[in-house]
């Protein structure tokens, strides 16, 4: 069984962009989110794991907030996009490669994940290096 492709895109739309569902799902809670937030892991953080899950720790780190409508996210067919690349803090020599990227609810600590997957291209994390999440990093809801 799956989804029908409509209700795909508006589920992400909903997520991502906020979108309420009509007669279904709105965004409507007392405090919703009003970002969502990128995070670097090490390696999969896999389906079970949580944002600190193979999380990235280099010194100066941070999740990076990416506001939660159309101007952080480009919807599409659901496949959700950033509107424009995120850079993190620049990295120190001898940090761990980032391989892949999540989603998730929290700016720190064990936050729910989202969505999450390998990057097409591993950050080797040389001095001065400065990671970013570029608009060609997509997640999909299939």
């Amino acid at each position: 069984m799956s989804f029908g492709n409509t209700f795909e895109n508006d589920l992400v739309a909903l997520i991502f962009n906020a979108t309420a569902i009509a007669n279904l799902a709105d965004n409507a809670a007392t405090s919703p989110l009003t970002n969502l937030y990128i995070s670097l892991h090490t390696a999969d953080p896999g389906e079970a794991g949580d944002q600190t899950t193979n999380e990235s720790a280099y010194s100066g780190y941070a999740r990076q907030a990416v506001e939660r409508s159309g101007s952080g996210w480009t919807v599409t067919g659901n496949v959700a996009s950033l509107a424009a690349s995120v850079d993190f803090p620049e990295a120190p020599g001898g940090t761990p490669t980032v391989t892949h990227v999540a989603v998730g609810t929290a700016a720190s600590g064990a936050g729910k994940i989202l969505a999450s997957g390998a990057l097409g291209s591993s950050i080797t994390m040389a001095s001065a290096t400065i990671p970013r999440i570029t608009t060609a990093t997509t997640f999909t809801l299939d």
